[in-house]
């Protein structure tokens, strides 16, 4: 394994030195309503090893709390294992905590995690009440659902938030 995960203070200090090169790996809509300022956007489901900066810096990838950074730099050196690259943990989220500056946008989407758990809350609430009041075959939505996050929780793969990336509000 080629990566390593890496505090807000290093990643911070990295930065002020020169030394790193910021990848965000959220949706471009995500991208657009804040990011790190230098940041180079290269959503998960499209990045490439290829796709790196080319230079001596050292290569930190960031999410909105870092779920997505981790898979990245797993993908990242599967593809390569002769490069090396950092994940910042907490994502975007923790850089803002510790009173770092983001440089906001215009957009107004929901991060991809919001909203895969609305999507998920939504249906199995709805699946739930139809099998109650309509009919019990309904279970079957909200078994769906949980079969679901039961997979995404054992392979660390949610269907539902690759589909939810392509959606065009999140382009």
């Amino acid at each position: 394994m080629n990566y390593e995960n890496v505090s807000v203070a290093q990643v911070k200090q990295w930065v002020d030195s020169g030394e790193a090169e910021l990848v965000d790996v959220r949706e471009p809509a995500e991208f657009a309503n804040h990011h790190i300022e230098g940041a180079t956007l290269l959503p998960l489901g499209k990045i490439a090893a290829n796709d790196l900066p080319a230079n001596d810096k050292k290569v930190v990838i960031y999410c909105q709390k870092g779920a997505r950074g981790n898979s990245a730099c797993m993908k990242l050196t599967k593809e390569n294992e002769s490069i090396t690259v950092y994940n910042l943990m907490g994502g975007i989220e923790a850089w803002s905590k510790e009173g770092h500056a983001v440089k906001k946008g215009q957009s107004s989407v929901l991060p991809l995690d919001r909203q895969v758990q609305l999507t998920i809350g939504l249906s199995v609430l709805a699946g739930s009440a139809l099998a109650y009041f309509v009919n019990p075959a309904f279970i079957a939505i909200p078994a769906f659902f949980g079969a679901g996050l039961t997979f995404a929780g054992a392979s660390g793969t949610c269907g539902l938030a690759l589909l939810m990336a392509k959606m065009p509000w999140n382009q």
